[in-house]
């Protein structure tokens, strides 16, 4: 393998893992809260679909990232409304989102465009535009470092960036502030922070907000940044890749991007088969490729589940005591 099919390859790593990293992010907030979500790949699936529907419907694609925030949030109230106030089981309810999502998406697609659940394929002013880092050409004759920054870290959208930027910020926000602190002893003993008035229903709709926000930024870049338009199903398990990943991480901001980076490597391999063949000598089925980053979900949860130690509280209701 040379140095430009390396480049090509981590150029598509960085946008495939983009959105695992947005949703990974959504879900370390709201785990850290001690609210388990299972619903990342339905709140990722709507905001999908918003995007798509209202960029095609408006030529705007910064008002389809507005609609893809508002769906996705609006299954997080949803999810908040059944794991916070009505105190039921967080996993089912993350789960029944999902199957919302998955038929209501379509069904919305095809009442509102008559393509078979799609939108119309997305362009112009209707779609996130590269954007290209400054002295990217000048610094591209630099041997090593000029091609990786023109063509790896240059030429994005801007949620690819956001989304980097999201993990100091997520970070700083979790270990640096007071909402942080509280936001993580909340997800270990709720009682303790209640003890100390402060409201632990107001704090975990919070991080179900920050999730909702975040994964609508997710389901946007998946619509109108890595493809043209929504698709049937799109998301393809991301959510539950994400929350592979998180585990993975231990619930820690940094260790979420090399773990979504991770998971983006195989997917980038998986588009590249000649590339792969001709590095191990021997050629390796595409269906086999394809299912490298779900055959890594699986060992994660095998291999991790049981010593990365998730917040103690967390998949519990809080009842406070009279």
């Amino acid at each position: 393998m040379d140095y430009a099919t390396l480049l090509q390859i981590l150029d598509s790593t960085l946008r495939l893992a983009t959105p695992l990293l947005l949703a990974c992010l959504a879900g370390l907030y709201s785990e850290r809260s001690g609210i388990f979500d299972i619903g990342l790949e339905g709140k990722m699936l709507m905001a999908a679909m918003a995007t798509g529907a209202v960029a095609a419907l408006s030529g705007s694609v910064w008002l389809g990232l507005l609609a893809g925030i508002a769906g996705a949030m609006l299954l997080a109230v949803v999810h908040g409304l059944a794991s916070i106030t009505f105190r039921g089981n967080q996993l089912i309810s993350g789960v029944a989102l999902n199957f919302v999502a998955s038929g209501l998406t379509v069904l919305i697609a095809q009442s509102l465009f008559r393509q078979g659940g799609r939108t119309p394929p997305l362009s112009g002013a209707a779609r996130f535009n590269p954007i290209e880092l400054p002295f990217a050409e000048a610094l591209r004759g630099v041997p090593v470092l000029g091609p990786f920054y023109a063509e790896v870290l240059s030429g994005h959208t801007a949620l690819v960036y956001v989304a980097l930027l999201m993990v100091p910020v997520s970070w700083w926000a979790l270990y640096r502030t007071r909402f942080g602190l509280r936001l993580r002893a909340v997800g270990e003993n709720p009682a303790s922070v209640d003890t100390a008035g402060i409201s632990v229903v107001r704090l975990r709709y919070t991080a179900v907000a920050i999730t909702g926000v975040l994964c609508g930024l997710a389901g946007a870049y998946m619509a109108a940044g890595l493809q043209a338009g929504f698709g049937r199903e799109m998301t393809a398990g991301r959510g539950y890749i994400a929350l592979a990943a998180l585990i993975f991480a231990k619930w820690r901001p940094w260790y979420a991007l090399w773990a979504t980076l991770l998971f983006g490597f195989l997917q980038a391999l998986a588009l590249r088969s000649d590339v792969v063949t001709a590095t191990i000598g021997f050629e390796v089925p595409v269906p086999a490729l394809d299912a490298l980053p779900y055959v890594l979900t699986v060992i994660v949860l095998a291999g991790f589940v049981g010593r990365a130690i998730p917040p103690r509280a967390g998949g519990e209701p809080y009842v406070k005591e009279r």
